[in-house]
C-alpha cells in the first residue's frame, strides 16, 4: 500500500532486519531507551489477524513466540509486552517489548509519557546484550524451517 512505513524498506541505521520469509520478518527497533525492542511485520500489506488464513495467523504467532522467548532468554526483563494495535499503521505487526522496572515508562505503555531515566550504565548494558538478540532469534527460526 502507498505510504505504509511498514510496506517500504527499512531505512539505513534505523532498525535491523534480523529475518525474513515470504510471509513475514522479524525486526530490531532502535530505540535509545527500550534495547531488545522487536517488531514481527507481515510482508502483505493487510490490516486485521482475520485477513489471514488460519495457517497464515498460526506461522505468525508462533514466529511472535520464539521472539519473545528470545528476548527472555537474551534480555531477562522484568516482563515482556506483546502489542498489535495497528491505530497508526494499520499494517499487521506485532511488537514484542522486553520491559524492566527501572524503563522509561514503566509502568505505563511505551507509547505513554517518560516517567523515569534509566541509569545510563544500565541501559549500556542492555545495548550490549541486544547485539546477541538477532543471532539467536536466527538460530531459533532456523531449528523451525
Amino acid at each position: 500500500m502507498e505510504n505504509c512505513v511498514l510496506c517500504a524498506d527499512l531505512k539505513p541505521n534505523e532498525d535491523e532486519l534480523v529475518w525474513r520469509g515470504d510471509d513475514c520478518r522479524v525486526i530490531l527497533v532502535n530505540d535509545h531507551d527500550l534495547p531488545g525492542f522487536c517488531r514481527v511485520i507481515w510482508n502483505r500489506h493487510q490490516a486485521d489477524m482475520t485477513e489471514l488464513s488460519h495457517g497464515e495467523r498460526e506461522h505468525l504467532m508462533h514466529l511472535v513466540f520464539v521472539v519473545e522467548e528470545a528476548v527472555r532468554h537474551v534480555m531477562k526483563p522484568s516482563k515482556v509486552n506483546l502489542a498489535a494495535l495497528g491505530n497508526m499503521v494499520p499494517h499487521i505487526h506485532w511488537h514484542v517489548i522486553p520491559r524492566f522496572k527501572d524503563d522509561a515508562f514503566f509502568p505505563g505503555s511505551i507509547w505513554s509519557a517518560r516517567i523515569q531515566e534509566t541509569p545510563p550504565a544500565i541501559l549500556a548494558e542492555r545495548r550490549k546484550a541486544s547485539l546477541e538478540l538477532p543471532d539467536v532469534i536466527r538460530g531459533k527460526i532456523s531449528r523451525l524451517y
